[in-house]
């Protein structure tokens, strides 16, 4: 384990308090990085998450992908978690505690709208930072890329009418050049990238060629990672600074429905006998949003100054070390997990 796995806790908060300092501090240059975007899809981050997930697809086999079918289990649990609990719970959770427990400390022109953030973040299921989480809890690559692929792929129909009917809206604008632009930098084109590096590595050196590499792309990704939080919470440093009540009290939720979904969605993989490799991929997919998506929408249907366009940044700030404390929940529970009378073996286990 490197020092920078050793210690990646001390890292991630080390990141977010220069983040906040650094955007504070020189605005202007967080401002010019955050410009550089097409649709709402910010290209310095999209190369940062290129560096994250390409180490991860370097390990894909998709002379193996039939072999996923095996884990229909996890793969009902996950479309279960993201279409039948996700955009519903958090619409529950937005009315309990900003419709109500909160109201008297927010602004009262906002609630509405930050209740609609808080739903169309939770209608966006994960995007590619997925391919992060799963890589360090050691989960199924092949199993992961199939889920995403799927999950992003129902999102193209599912989005627009699951969050019409949470909002009480006829005519939901789908940012689709968001949506297409995110899946293509995010998905297509590392996949592809990481095909062709694979084959090259292979044909030339072996499987100690891919291992050698993927040694060094290693510490490479756990960079990015960290460079990736510096630049979110360097976004919105000012307004970190400017409205901590406010980020604090709608963070509530979000951290409440990532743990829920996070958690029943480990619980029944395990009741179901899923195997962990999956089990952690599939929580975790369960519990993260495709955020670029879920901001764009907010800002075309509420503005860009509107609650509910507060509402998916916060969301945006707290995915990082939320999601990366879910990763070590699943890592330190791994025993008790296998302990399941039902639990399947892995796949490289039923393989020998």
């Amino acid at each position: 384990m490197s020092i920078f796995e050793r210690y990646l806790t001390l890292w991630v908060a080390l990141c977010i308090v220069a983040g906040i300092a650094l955007g504070h501090v020189m605005p202007g240059v967080f401002q010019a990085i955050g410009a550089a975007e097409i649709a709402k899809v910010n290209l310095p981050v999209a190369i940062l998450i290129w560096l994250m997930v390409i180490p991860m697809l370097l390990r894909i086999d998709f002379s193996a992908l039939g072999q996923v079918g095996r884990h229909w289990r996890g793969i009902g649990v996950t479309l279960f978690i993201n279409w039948a609990i996700k955009p519903f719970s958090m619409a529950l959770l937005g009315w309990l505690f900003i419709g109500w427990l909160f109201r008297p400390l927010l602004p009262a022109d906002q609630i509405d709208s930050y209740i609609a953030g808080l739903i169309i973040l939770a209608a966006a299921p994960c995007t590619a930072m997925v391919f992060v989480w799963s890589n360090l809890t050691k989960g199924e690559p092949l199993f992961t890329l199939s889920q995403v692929a799927l999950n992003d792929a129902i999102m193209v129909v599912a989005f627009a009418p699951i969050v019409g009917l949470l909002l009480g809206l006829s005519a939901i604008t789908v940012p689709w050049g968001t949506l297409l632009l995110s899946v293509a930098l995010y998905i297509v084109v590392p996949v592809l990238l990481a095909q062709i590096a694979r084959r090259r590595l292979i044909a030339t050196g072996g499987q100690a060629a891919l291992a050698k590499a993927l040694r060094r792309l290693g510490p490479v990704s756990l960079v990015a990672l960290l460079t990736t939080l510096v630049l979110l919470f360097g976004f919105q440093g000012e307004q970190i600074i400017a409205q901590p009540l406010i980020i604090g009290l709608l963070a509530v939720p979000i951290l409440i429905q990532v743990y829920f979904n996070a958690g029943l969605a480990y619980l029944l993989n395990r009741v179901t006998g899923e195997a962990h490799c999956v089990a952690g991929p599939s929580a975790l997919i369960g519990a993260s949003n495709f955020f670029e998506l879920a901001v764009a929408a907010a800002i075309s249907l509420f503005g860009f100054h509107s609650g509910a366009a507060l509402a998916t940044v916060v969301g945006v700030l707290i995915e990082v070390p939320v999601m990366l404390s879910v990763v070590w929940i699943v890592n330190r529970s791994k025993g008790w997990y296998e302990r399941g009378p039902l639990v399947r073996p892995t796949l490289e286990e039923t393989r020998t």
